[in-house]
């Protein structure tokens, strides 16, 4: 594989079909959900607020919490809708870039539109593949927190045995951290088996492992330049990306910058993928030097 011309063709196929930029903004909406995250710390519980020299507050206004409890549950509610809708748009928008640089790549006449109603057809297998790597964190929490009251109930009670098996599920809680980490990986190949070759959630999967096994050490290498690539962006642009944030109306540039980067890497593995698997490629899109 000549790394060089890939990173080159995926550029030049992010520049010339712009659209793909947008897609990557859309890609990027789920990994910056938690970015607002800690405005909700401002929010106020406890039951005495600080004296500020105004004098002092009757009982009942100390015994009443900053926001009322249904308030509380009902924002977290909106929250978790907000959070589930963006991750449903991002994850059919990794379809659609997948779908638009890979027609791209083929000398094809695409657009937004077309590529996101790829995405779109292909929709429940995404969701289906996207939710895979979410089972270990999903197993993690419950694990946590059956580890926790059961270390609560065996120090109240004072069972050694019920402490050692609060332990014990706290260890296998560890082990699906890795593991999570490595089908998060694997997304990356299924999502690609599945818009390129049309491939269910499971069979996409396999197909991903089949890819990456025979790959690895291109795919390893080609995910060091990814890794290297974005640690020489961030020293570089560390300091303007900070004046940028303090700015709220730079903020489109930031946004529009992320979802550059996410198609620009996105259309990198999706080039990688083609060249692995031998789809050709037509004579009027050559690869650039």
């Amino acid at each position: 594989m000549d790394y060089g011309k890939l990173l080159n063709r995926a550029w030049e196929l992010v520049w010339k079909h712009k659209f793909l930029i947008i897609l990557g903004v859309l890609v990027a909406l789920s990994s910056g959900l938690g970015t607002g995250t800690s405005s909700g710390t401002s929010f106020r519980f406890e039951a005495e607020p600080p004296d500020m020299g105004f004098g002092s507050l009757p009982p009942e206004a100390l015994s009443e919490p900053a926001i009322p409890f249904w308030l509380a549950l009902f924002l977290v509610g909106v929250g978790l809708i907000v959070a589930f809708v963006l991750w449903v748009i991002s994850t059919l928008a990794r379809g659609g870039l997948i779908a638009g640089a890979a027609a791209a790549d083929s000398g094809q006449s695409t657009s937004f539109s077309e590529a996101w109603s790829a995405g779109w057809k292909r929709g429940w297998t995404l969701l289906g593949i996207g939710i895979v790597p979410a089972i270990p964190g999903l197993v993690l929490l419950l694990l946590a927190g059956v580890g926790f009251l059961a270390y609560g109930a065996g120090t109240g009670l004072g069972i050694p045995a019920v402490r050692n098996v609060a332990v014990l599920l706290a260890m296998l809680a560890c082990l699906a951290v890795p593991l999570a980490l490595v089908l998060e990986l694997l997304r990356a190949f299924a999502n690609r088996a599945c818009m390129l070759e049309g491939l269910g959630v499971l069979d996409a999967y396999r197909r991903g492992i089949e890819v990456l096994v025979a790959n690895l050490g291109s795919a390893l290498l080609l995910f060091l330049i990814q890794v290297a690539a974005i640690i020489v962006m961030f020293i570089l642009l560390i300091v303007p990306g900070l004046i940028l944030a303090l700015c709220c109306l730079f903020w489109p540039i930031i946004v529009l910058f992320q979802g550059a980067v996410t198609a620009y890497f996105s259309t990198m593995w999706t080039l990688a993928w083609r060249e692995w698997t031998g789809e050709p490629r037509t004579a009027d899109e050559p690869v650039a030097v």
